[in-house]
């Protein structure tokens, strides 16, 4: 009798246990957090299309992979962005990272040695935020490794996977805001926009500039100046001084660094209400000066899921996955109407210094 009993409380419990697990799986599955992306083709040319795509990243790495990451510089919010959501994902994973920043997007020759050294050293694959488009052609080692474009493109047969916005959209997205506010704020005059631009034909300033052409086209805005320099706030700083002893555009557009910079020299000018200032990425102070209207529009592409894309899409090609194409985040319009808005994919923890090397944990 007893025997029944016991047999009976077992396979209830079984079945208990069994109902649960499905229960539990269920969900788990309907809480699976997916990542807002976009797909767009053609690859790697200007005009794309773009698709929406509900991106679901991995939890765990098969095997504790090794990867290499260089980067033009961890001088600004932008990269510093890239640079947390890479580390965070890599220990998310359990994998190895090592990070290599060039300084500068003029010192190509140390992001070509940084190169060898990861093509050479023991990495499994490598994460290429170019200073230059054109890198890979002065590269005389074979490709060896899988290499990944991160976030600036990069002109090369032999890499069919970039993680990172359209820049020339950005520039579009930019100006279109530009010519709509234009429009509505002086009807019946032309308005000057001055363009603060980052190194000249590096990274993705070419298209950035194009994108804004493009944009302005058939309006009643004009650019009136356009000045690049290396994303450094004290060359900024002596370019808006020379820019505002010459014009007082209606408009100035340029990197974070220099709407940064373009605050505190129009508030000792007295022109913060004469000038409008248009970011044409994201930082902290971007997003202050956005809150207290000193900064009119701000474009965010999201840079820490860039950053956390960029390992979890290296992992799966690792892992077998064929080439990803250009995918990434959808740019977000940033004013005062949204600046509070979701951030998390958007800036890097206040409290975030720049790392260079994970490791996996060991227990």
């Amino acid at each position: 009798m007893m025997q029944k009993y016991w047999r009976r409380l077992h396979l209830f419990a079984t079945l208990t246990l069994a109902t649960f697990s499905l229960i539990f799986s269920s969900i788990t599955a309907s809480q699976t957090i997916t990542w807002p992306l976009e797909q767009r083709t053609p690859f790697n040319v200007k005009t794309q299309q773009a698709q929406a795509l509900a991106y679901l990243p991995l939890t765990t790495a098969q095997k504790p992979w090794h990867l290499c990451a260089l980067v033009p510089h961890l001088k600004d919010a932008y990269w510093i962005g890239i640079d947390y959501g890479l580390i965070h994902h890599a220990k998310t994973l359990g994998i190895s990272l090592d990070l290599f920043e060039a300084g500068s997007y003029y010192h190509q020759e140390k992001q070509l040695e940084q190169l060898k050294t990861c093509m050479q050293g023991n990495y499994d694959a490598i994460l290429l935020g170019a200073v230059s488009p054109d890198l890979l052609a002065q590269f005389t080692l074979p490709l060896s490794k899988p290499v990944i474009a991160l976030v600036n493109r990069l002109n090369s047969n032999q890499v069919q996977t970039h993680i990172g916005v359209n820049w020339y959209q950005m520039g579009l997205t930019a100006g279109q805001f530009i010519k709509a506010n234009a429009k509505a704020t002086h009807p019946n005059k032309t308005a000057s926009l001055a363009l603060l631009a980052g190194p000249e034909n590096l990274g993705g300033t070419d298209w950035v500039e194009q994108g804004i052409r493009q944009a302005l086209e058939g309006s009643q805005v004009s650019i009136s100046a356009i000045q690049h320099a290396d994303n450094n706030r004290n060359l900024y700083r002596d370019q808006l001084q020379m820019l505002l002893k010459a014009q007082q555009p209606d408009y100035i557009l340029g990197s974070a660094v220099a709407i940064e910079s373009a605050i505190s020299t129009l508030k000792q000018k007295g022109l913060s209400q004469q000038v409008k200032l248009v970011s044409s990425y994201l930082s902290p102070a971007i997003l202050r000066g956005i809150k207290r209207q000193k900064v009119l529009y701000s474009n965010d592409d999201l840079v820490v899921l860039q950053g956390k894309l960029a390992i979890d899409i290296a992992v799966k090609q690792l892992e077998g996955a064929k080439e990803f194409g250009d995918i990434g985040p959808a740019i977000i319009a940033r004013t005062p109407s949204n600046a509070l808005s979701t951030l998390t994919f958007s800036l890097a923890a206040a409290d975030f210094y720049p790392l260079y090397q994970v490791r996996p944990i060991v227990h």
